[in-house]
């Protein structure tokens, strides 16, 4: 019985299984001290989902099909990890608000739609999505460079992946 409470107990206080959200991974890649932390970080928690947000905001033929600027949202102020959606569950459906990735949906559905999701994230993932609608993750997260997300996701100038042992690479993300 004590060593189902125990495990039980670890399991509760153990929370390295609990996903990091992508502003917490950015914000520990803005507080880390070196490039090689900087680095780790980035690797040790890489994710499509942070792929594109990060490649949403550096990468600069994608176009975010929305007004730059602050966005009038309510934000969402439920404590992180309760009554919020993820960047990471949500980062799919970011194609909408780029050009060319959702040519069927009006303008004005898009905007309607963008504030819906920024409104369903905690308040500091909504201030992620903001930052790269902006192009501007690096003024947000100083640090977090070009040159150290390439190094960090081996991508080239186009910010595709460079497959192992060329110098080049042709696939995406």
């Amino acid at each position: 019985m004590a060593t189902n409470t125990t495990r039980a107990m670890s399991q509760m206080v153990d929370n390295s299984s609990v996903a990091l959200l992508i502003s917490e991974i950015l914000d520990k890649v803005h507080k880390a001290k070196t490039k090689a932390d900087k680095l780790k970080i980035l690797r040790d928690y890489d994710s499509q989902p942070l792929r594109m947000v990060i490649k949403s905001s550096f990468d600069p033929k994608i176009e975010w099909e929305l007004p730059k600027g602050e966005v009038p949202f309510k934000a969402n102020e439920a404590p992180m990890g309760t009554e919020h959606t993820r960047l990471s569950s949500e980062a799919k459906k970011l194609y909408h608000y780029i050009k060319g990735g959702d040519n069927t949906t009006p303008k004005y559905k898009k905007e309607l739609m963008f504030v819906q999701l920024l409104e369903g994230l905690h308040v500091s993932e909504a201030k992620v999505v903001v930052a790269a609608k902006d192009k501007r993750l690096h003024q947000v997260y100083k640090g977090l460079s070009k040159d150290l997300v390439k190094e960090a996701f081996s991508w080239n100038d186009e910010y595709k992946t460079i497959p192992r042992g060329t110098t080049s690479g042709a696939l995406s993300m």
